[in-house]
């Protein structure tokens, strides 16, 4: 006896003449698609008889009908950040065109182990590490290898896609020096969070080429740790003439710091960040940083995952230096 073949969104988007992203579009709900090209997926979607059951697909091909987004950080208020929700609203289209589900989680720094217990949940399909640690990624399953990335560096057996913020900080403060600033602190990154290395080596070693002394101050992404960094490195070095954050909320924040301290920014210090987030042009005075392409990544990481793409190492997206006001 010759089993009837089940109608696919591949078969309904090639009846209906359009992609398979818009086919996806119309038979779940989420999108924009034409009138047109809604009425000609309906039209094929009942003639080829399609039921849009995800689970179902799911149980014969094991590849689960969830898409995990795992954020590591101290504490759940990690989940807060505008970047996190840049690198979900990305995963989540990508996701949305296959028909799966998106769920977001917390992973405690101090826990590794509870990304090994979120890999053994029912109907994963895949899952993508947010701020990845070596120690956390090396528990993940050898049953989930191939079906896990890290948005940032994290270990070389799962494939990792995160900016190149290395060559992003050398054209930041390559830029601060030429325009006249020697004397350039810097506010880092968590500690505990690899991928900053490489902008710290960066920014030390465009100081060298220039004649200057590190000044560096351990941040934490967030506008109130610049804010007090910046009383920090005014109080430390008070010659300081140029301030860079390596992410946009500190560099906000700093700004606020100076400006409390009765700093003119940029008559006295200039100041520049990294990300070039919707805020960094509306500060006072507008924010010089750099690009970070979050929805790309992000992207290209859930579509490793749920496409079983064969990636492996890391994949850096370039970033370029926005000038404004504050530098």
């Amino acid at each position: 006896m010759t089993g009837v073949r089940t109608a696919t969104l591949d078969d309904v988007a090639r009846a209906a003449g359009v992609s398979r992203a818009t086919a996806s579009r119309v038979v779940t709900g989420q999108g924009p698609a034409s009138p047109r090209a809604r009425d000609r997926v309906t039209a094929a979607v009942a003639a080829l008889g399609y039921v849009p059951d995800a689970s179902a697909r799911a149980l014969v091909t094991r590849t689960g009908t969830r898409l995990a987004i795992a954020v590591i950080g101290h504490t759940a208020a990690v989940l807060d950040d505008p970047y996190v929700g840049r690198v979900l609203t990305s995963a989540a289209h990508v996701a949305a065109e296959r028909e799966v589900g998106v769920s977001l989680h917390w992973l405690p720094l101090a826990d590794p182990g509870s990304l090994a217990r979120l890999a053994d949940g029912r109907g994963l399909g895949g899952l993508v590490v947010v701020n990845p640690t070596r120690p956390a990624l090396e528990t993940v399953p050898r049953t989930l290898r191939g079906r896990v990335a890290a948005v940032g560096v994290g270990a070389r057996h799962v494939p990792s896609f995160d900016v190149d913020n290395r060559a992003g900080t050398d054209g930041v403060v390559r830029h601060l020096v030429r325009t006249g600033r020697h004397r350039i602190a810097m506010v880092t990154g968590p500690s505990w969070l690899p991928c900053g290395d490489r902008a710290v080596d960066a920014y030390r070693r465009v100081l060298r080429d220039s004649g200057g002394e590190p000044r560096v101050v351990t941040g934490d992404f967030t506008a109130a740790r610049g804010a007090k960094a910046a009383v920090e490195i005014m109080a430390r070095w008070p010659d300081t003439d140029a301030v860079f954050a390596l992410s946009d909320l500190t560099a906000l924040g700093v700004l606020d710091g100076l400006h409390a301290l009765g700093v003119r920014v940029p008559g006295d210090v200039a100041v520049a960040g990294f990300d070039d987030i919707a805020f960094a042009g509306l500060s006072r005075p507008a924010l010089t940083t750099s690009t970070h392409p979050v929805e790309d990544i992000a992207a290209a990481a859930a579509q490793a995952v749920l496409d079983r793409r064969d990636t492996s190492g890391a994949t850096f997206y370039p970033s370029a230096l926005v000038v404004r006001d504050s530098a």
